[in-house]
């Protein structure tokens, strides 16, 4: 996928969404993490991956051709970021919490809101698809509280 039809996806979805986020495109996300999104809320700001959506696209698809796609459902998912009314008191709860229980629930919390948010955002794309990337995308703070518990 090029840039040029990268923009006009992410231009769609900001439009459909009425909201005011800044959005910028990178390659790749530093630091190694395969991440194809990141909202800052002290900016108001998405920046998206390409190389990344590209390669989760690869590996949980098995397939680029599926690229748009996940592009749209990771990034339907960071606009969910943006416009979670309840993201600062979430946030302001996470980082002044003590017990890592109770901050693995909040994550989890602001995680769950953002995907509810996509897939009411983006419904003319495959519902399968998007499951599918919530479950990988939401596994590993499930495993966490799960590990808490037992």
């Amino acid at each position: 996928m090029n840039r040029r039809t990268a923009k006009h996806i992410l231009d769609e979805l900001v439009e459909r969404s009425g909201s005011t986020v800044s959005v910028t495109m990178r390659s790749r996300f530093p630091g190694g993490r395969n991440v194809g999104g990141k909202y800052s809320l002290d900016s108001h700001s998405i920046t998206m991956y390409l190389s990344e959506i590209r390669k989760q696209a690869a590996d949980i698809f098995g397939s680029q051709e599926l690229e748009e796609d996940v592009l749209r459902i990771v990034f339907a998912h960071e606009l969910g970021h943006a416009e979670d009314p309840l993201l600062v008191e979430l946030s302001d709860r996470l980082y002044a919490s003590e017990q890592e229980q109770e901050r693995k629930r909040i994550a989890l919390r602001i995680e769950e809101n953002a995907w509810d948010y996509a897939r009411a955002l983006i419904p003319e794309v495959d519902p399968g698809m998007v499951e599918t990337m919530i479950y990988f995308s939401l596994r590993a703070y499930r495993e966490s509280i799960a590990e808490e518990i037992a």
